[in-house]
């Protein structure tokens, strides 16, 4: 790994917010001579040359692609992305190639990539030609060099990590040591969380913790949405009297029944909150929702929203939450603060939108006193592998849903697939299978009056799906290690670790989870077949350990198809 400087790097960028950073000089094939930079009116210009078939993963979650080969990809951080322009939850500025190198580009700016565009040599160098035949045409087209061409708008220059390696996983994880490994958690947060309906009082709650057991159904954590407080929208983080008025009282009833309580919040402060007028020097200078937007990059803010919460709801037992809304709103009503937002670190609008949910996790992580948990985040950015935050959408195609567990090993990121309501016993099932095999089992019924599967008949087979989760978790935990101390994901793409492998390259439903299982959902909800492509190896059945060939073939099951690599 080997940092190139290009210009004058902007002094407020990820790795300035990254209490684990850190680089180590290692030898590498390229060299400065090997970019080419400018400085333009809009912001800055790198560019380097790429050789033929070079293939480009990564960008944080993608849900809408998988290879970028060719394509632009602008790293908006926005809420429900609808196409595949690179809009994320999770931007992040890095990729990787199937040619033995990734680049991270240590920036908080709405950077754009085009990831393989020809540059138009000088006129005396070629020469006008008019091209008459579609053979002459197409041919015309795919002359001259073949460029990856950066733009970071604002910038005068960026610190470039280059990092080399055998395969694309080996590359992954360096990227990921280099913000200080992975995340750990614990036992109980690899289980189930169970989040409950939005409006909710405490012995509602207590119903749904008691269904569970009563059922057989496995279940380590309750979620509480929005209806917890006295206001959510912005938030005020006090318990609401009348649904919940004994909220010691409760607490200790769910932790008598064994659980784990996880909340939900946002970090936009309402006026009646006790800490807004603390906050207030330390806060943007627009507002959402009527509330106050807290500036993470300070200490002074992250020290006085951590010891609230710290003080009012973990002491109780909290140990857990979920982060809302803190990404963008450009495809949801606009409902977030502007780019042009000024706030007292320095940050622009732009850049905190690209540090906000790490930083937002951070400060929750410091109110939780950094012990072991594995709480929800809707936005995560550049470095983010040590906090132990799991990414979510309000998206809810399952086809994006598998994807985004494909994508986000790429870009040190945990995302969950999870399930919130269902229209048949069929999407039940299926979607309830992928959540099982991701990194966080996440059922959220936060708009459900019952559990997602009590119209359908079928708690007899949501057991045995959830009983597979409980099998796998020394799995889990082994993976979450392996994670912490080496950087290599839990879900990971086929391409990562057959980067040789052609055919990997265009496969989006299919994943490596833990250290040895191939994952194939089937996501149509109305079949039981689909094609699936083991890469060359050994392979067993996931639940018969019968042999399976490697190659493509089809499957017709009622389970999620899973293959065990010897």
């Amino acid at each position: 790994m080997k940092k190139f400087t290009f210009g004058t790097p902007e002094p407020l960028v990820p790795s300035r917010y990254c209490d684990g950073f850190h680089y180590e000089e290692t030898p590498v094939s390229f060299q400065e001579s090997d970019f080419t930079c400018r400085q333009t009116s809009r912001g800055f210009v790198l560019e380097f040359e790429i050789e033929e078939g070079t293939q480009v993963f990564g960008f944080g979650l993608q849900l809408k692609r998988l290879n970028h080969t060719g394509a632009k990809v602008t790293l908006s951080c926005n809420a429900d992305p609808q196409t595949p322009s690179g809009d994320s939850h999770a931007p992040v500025p890095f990729f990787v190639t199937n040619k033995g190198y990734g680049l991270y580009f240590d920036t908080a700016r709405t950077a754009e990539f085009y990831c393989g565009v020809l540059k138009t040599e000088r006129a005396e160098n070629n020469p006008y030609e008019v091209k008459l035949s579609e053979q002459e045409l197409y041919a015309a087209e795919t002359n001259g060099k073949r460029i990856l061409s950066v733009f970071i708008p604002v910038a005068q220059g960026v610190d470039v990590y280059v990092i080399e390696g055998n395969s694309i996983l080996d590359i992954t994880a360096q990227y990921n040591m280099l913000s200080g490994g992975g995340c750990s958690a614990p036992d109980w947060a690899l289980g189930v969380l169970y989040r409950t309906n939005g409006t909710y009082n405490a012995e509602q709650v207590l119903d749904v913790a008691r269904y569970m057991q009563e059922n057989e159904l496995p279940c380590d954590t309750i979620g509480l949405e929005p209806g917890w407080q006295t206001h959510a929208y912005s938030c005020t983080y006090v318990w609401d009297s009348g649904r919940f008025p004994d909220p010691k009282g409760f607490m200790a009833e769910m932790k008598r029944m064994g659980y784990h309580v996880n909340l939900w919040e946002h970090a936009f402060v309402h006026p009646t909150c006790p800490i807004y007028r603390d906050l207030l020097p330390y806060s943007g200078d627009y507002r959402v929702w009527n509330g106050l937007v807290p500036d993470f990059a300070l200490p002074q803010a992250r020290k006085i929203f951590a010891d609230f919460q710290r003080e009012n709801l973990v002491s109780l037992g909290i140990d857990g939450f979920k982060a809302d809304e803190c990404d963008g709103s450009d495809n949801t009503g606009g409902w977030s603060f502007p780019n042009h937002s000024a706030f007292p670190s320095g940050l622009d609008g732009e850049q905190y939108h690209h540090l906000f949910g790490t930083l937002y996790a951070k400060t929750m992580w410091q109110a939780l006193d950094f012990r072991p948990t594995l709480s929800e985040s809707r936005s995560m950015g550049a470095l983010a592998a040590p906090y132990p935050f799991v990414l979510y959408s309000d998206l809810y195609d399952l086809k994006d849903f598998v994807r985004g567990v494909v994508n986000s090993g790429f870009s040190g990121l945990l995302w969950a697939p999870e399930i919130r309501y269902a229209n048949s016993k069929k999407e039940v099932l299926r979607r309830l299978q992928v959540v099982t095999f991701s990194a966080q089992c996440l059922i959220n019924a936060w708009s459900n009056q019952g559990v997602p599967w009590v119209n359908f008949d079928c708690v007899d087979e949501v057991r045995e799906i959830l009983d597979t989760r409980i099998k796998l978790l020394p799995r889990l935990r082994e993976a979450f290690e392996k994670y912490r101390a080496t950087g290599v994901p839990p879900t990971r793409a086929l391409v990562m670790e057959y980067t040789d492998d052609p055919e990997t390259y265009k496969i989006d439903d299919e994943y490596l989870f833990c250290d040895d299982l191939l994952v194939a959902p089937i996501t149509d909800f109305e079949s039981d077949t689909r094609e699936v492509y083991l890469p060359e190896g050994e392979w067993v059945d996931f639940y018969t350990g019968k042999t399976v060939p490697s190659g493509k073939f089809t499957v017709t099951t009622e389970k999620i198809s899973v293959f065990v690599r010897k």
